[in-house]
């Protein structure tokens, strides 16, 4: 049997959460790995060595850095870091992303995003800082979605991100909208069903 992608990545198994530090360290290195020759271009400014994501991730899992992940099917195809002020050029909070190709145009990185920023929030940073290469189109598209100002300098795009002004409903990647939709509809006809029972037995006349 045959199925579309549409119907294939709708059946996939997908959730969010944050990775712990040290006992996770390879599903944040494994997935960093997965990334093409332009996508580690774009999330590290340049092409970068196996050797060198297998250090950056190490690094990673003992600074302190916060890595929210999306999983799909047990596997860790994107990433949301959020590496502390004292990691950063003038103090701030930085912010990266990496979305692996098989997952994208599909609102992975803006639902990391947003997770992203609560989870800053409810540390409370007031701003963060993000960094993007001038050819990442899509970063900085999506950084602007989400108000940071963006000046070019060097062959990079640096801005910053006002925590305070961030109060955006949260959207939801494809993977997780038959499941938010089969819970809308067994709500919708708990409520039917009630009313019908009550209009039955004149509970639902009005006094």
């Amino acid at each position: 049997m045959h199925h579309n992608d549409g119907e294939s990545r709708a059946r996939a198994r997908s959730h969010v959460r944050i990775l712990s530090q040290h006992e996770e360290l390879p599903l944040l290195r494994d997935h960093l790995l997965r990334l093409d020759r332009s996508s580690r271009r774009d999330r590290f400014h340049g092409y970068m060595d196996d050797g060198f994501i297998e250090r950056y991730a190490e690094k990673c899992a003992n600074d302190g850095t916060v890595i929210i992940a999306y999983f799909e099917d047990g596997v860790v195809r994107g990433a949301a870091e959020l590496h502390p002020p004292d990691q950063s050029s003038g103090l701030l909070p930085e912010i990266a992303f990496s979305v692996e190709a098989s997952v994208r145009r599909r609102g992975v990185g803006s639902f990391l995003f947003r997770q992203l920023i609560a989870k800053a929030q409810a540390k409370g940073y007031r701003s963060l800082r993000i960094t993007t290469g001038a050819q990442n189109q899509p970063m900085r598209a999506l950084a602007k979605k989400f108000g940071a100002n963006l000046t070019f300098h060097h062959g990079e795009s640096t801005g910053t991100i006002d925590l305070i002004e961030q109060n955006q409903p949260e959207s939801v990647p494809v993977g997780f909208q038959a499941t938010l939709a089969a819970a809308r509809a067994i709500a919708n006809f708990n409520r039917a069903y009630w009313r019908m029972v009550l209009r039955m037995y004149g509970w639902g006349r009005a006094a």
